[in-house]
């Protein structure tokens, strides 16, 4: 299973540069963390995350909240405007379960590539902010599970 999740509320710009979690974020994923606990089914061996503080905060939140021992992994090619398609020719090649936490529009390029393959380019799927929408490998392609919104 491939978990993708769209880091969570973070500060604006002007506030701080680096724009950590707000105090919104860091609820938006305590609550995602309440929904997951209650299906034990979101078992990563991974985190994987963008260099950005955001998605860096949200995988540690989501780690710890969970109890979860999956180490964090900084992992290049998974800031906003990357090239989804290197990410998802590593996440072809995992057996393992991996939660990816990134950005917008990154992500529902990701999910569209995933799922509807290069022959339909531009598919797009849109990602609430601490969303985690569940993948399942189908041959060569994936398929959407479940999808998770922060309450």
């Amino acid at each position: 299973m491939i978990y993708l999740i769209r880091h969570a509320d973070a500060v604006s710009e002007e506030e701080d540069p680096a724009r950590p979690l707000s105090a919104r974020g860091r609820e938006q994923v305590a609550g995602v963390c309440r929904i997951l606990q209650r299906d034990c089914v979101f078992k990563p061996a991974e985190f994987w995350h963008s260099p950005l503080s955001r998605a860096r905060q949200t995988a540690a939140l989501l780690a710890k909240g969970l109890g979860l021992p999956a180490p964090l992994v900084l992992k290049p090619g998974l800031e906003p405007d990357d090239d989804p398609a290197r990410i998802a020719e590593l996440l072809g090649g995992e057996d393992r379960d991996i939660a990816v936490v990134g950005h917008e529009p990154h992500l529902g390029v990701l999910a569209g590539l995933m799922v509807e393959g290069s022959s339909r380019p531009g598919t797009f799927y849109p990602f609430p902010k601490a969303g985690v929408l569940a993948l399942s490998r189908k041959g060569k392609r994936w398929q959407s599970e479940w999808l998770v919104r922060s309450p």
